[in-house]
């Protein structure tokens, strides 16, 4: 008997996933565990294994289409054999049939899914770079699940067609003519997952708060001294080392229960000032931006902060946070440091009333007294609601945090 395969309830408030790729097409082997398609559903995106070893007899939600949790997305059994109308639970039967109660009786049945020979698996992001790079994807060896091809792997690639480019003498190299991109060469990719809801909340945020952003340079060498000093000692007692992001987590914890005015939210006309911070730490994934919330921060150590960033950001990347994981911050921050980039406009995660750009750290010579020293600077950006508070006391916040930043052993008293 064929066995159905079901999209997953990735969460308590989940009503919709969207089959983002298939891994495997009609009539191809799978074994128990394997990987056979990705879903997602607003910001979690996941891999739905093979319940049983078989065939794939049949898929019945295509790429792109979205499905409420419960529902049959393909079947699999042994080859030849004849896909029965088995039920799985009534909840999920009657959710199905909504949806395709809304559909137009005339729609054509789903067109069967193109042979594992005919078509590549290979991530959207993987795609675009190979066709930016002018790549053959069937040259491409993919690393991921069931071979698939991932950005990873478009990248290797394009460093040897590079190197291969390089040792070619000047009058061999042939430059491709770029043609001019004609409208039926345009790949068009639809508006869902998680880019829909960062979509949403982003325009929502703009439209919906008077938003401003500060600018202010923060003197971290002492801060990057002591992260080494403390280094070796912090890994051999707790496992893991103190960075200074974990660090300016801190900063920001110690500065909002100076500023209570900041860790809050303008909510129905009624600004709410929050007695506990939950601290948002921004984290980008592949499919967009997640921000996994660390409740009650002002409660723990250093120590506890550092060990919660890290395990968040890893649940993060393993497509493993669940929807309370993501809910209930009062504050954000948001690092893009590790880019190269210096000074930048974060856009509040509403209902919040402030989120903390980081930027780079660069080694800069300053004027201390009369003499010239090589200092490390690090730039803060903070993007505020104006609604809720005036720039100066948006201000002093900042302030309160480069002085901790510039003073890092008060942060452990």
């Amino acid at each position: 008997m064929a066995v159905e395969v079901v999209m997953p309830k990735l969460g308590m408030a989940m009503k919709e996933g969207t089959v983002s790729l298939w891994n495997k097409a009609v009539g191809d082997s799978v074994g128990k565990g394997e990987p056979i398609a990705s879903v997602n559903s607003e910001k979690i995106e996941i891999d739905v294994e093979s319940p049983a070893e078989g065939t794939v007899l049949k898929i019945e939600v295509p790429e792109g289409e979205g499905v409420p949790p419960g529902t049959v997305i393909c079947y699999i059994g042994n080859p030849g054999e004849e896909v029965g109308t088995q039920l799985t639970s009534e909840p999920a039967q009657n959710a199905k049939a909504e949806t395709q109660a809304s559909k137009n009786e005339k729609t054509p049945s789903v067109k069967a899914v193109k042979k594992s020979e005919d078509r590549m698996k290979i991530s959207p992001v993987a795609r675009k770079m190979a066709e930016a790079g002018n790549l053959d994807i069937e040259k491409i060896q993919g690393t991921g699940p069931g071979g698939r091809i991932t950005k990873e792997d478009v990248q290797e690639a394009l460093k040897t067609q590079r190197g291969l480019q390089a040792d070619q003498p000047k009058e061999a190299r042939v430059v491709p003519q770029r043609k001019p991109v004609e409208k039926s060469q345009t790949q068009q990719v639809p508006l869902s997952g998680i880019r829909k809801v960062i979509a949403v909340r982003m325009h929502d945020s703009l439209q919906k708060s008077a938003q401003l952003t500060i600018n202010i340079k923060v003197d971290v060498t002492d801060l990057i001294a002591l992260q080494k000093q403390t280094a070796e000692t912090v890994q051999k007692k707790y496992g893991h080392k103190l960075t200074v992001t974990d660090f300016i987590a801190r900063s920001v914890v110690l500065s909002l229960k100076n500023h209570q005015d900041m860790n809050s939210a303008l909510i129905e006309d009624k600004i709410h000032l929050f007695k506990q911070v939950h601290l948002g730490m921004a984290v980008a994934l592949e499919k967009g931006l997640v921000v996994p919330v660390i409740r009650n921060v002002d409660e723990s150590s250093l120590i506890d902060l550092s060990r919660n960033i890290k395990e968040l950001a890893q649940k993060a990347r393993q497509g493993q946070l669940s929807n309370e994981d993501m809910k209930g911050s009062t504050f954000t921050i948001s690092n893009l440091g590790a880019y190269g980039v210096e000074h930048f406009t974060p856009v509040l995660n509403p209902p919040e009333t402030g989120i903390l750009g980081v930027g780079a750290v660069n080694d800069t010579p300053v004027y201390l007294g009369e003499k010239l020293e090589r200092r490390s600077i690090l730039p803060l950006s903070l993007t505020f609601d104006h609604r809720v508070l005036d720039g100066a006391p948006a201000a002093a916040f900042l302030q309160t945090v480069k002085q901790y930043l510039e003073a890092p052993i008060t942060m452990l008293l």
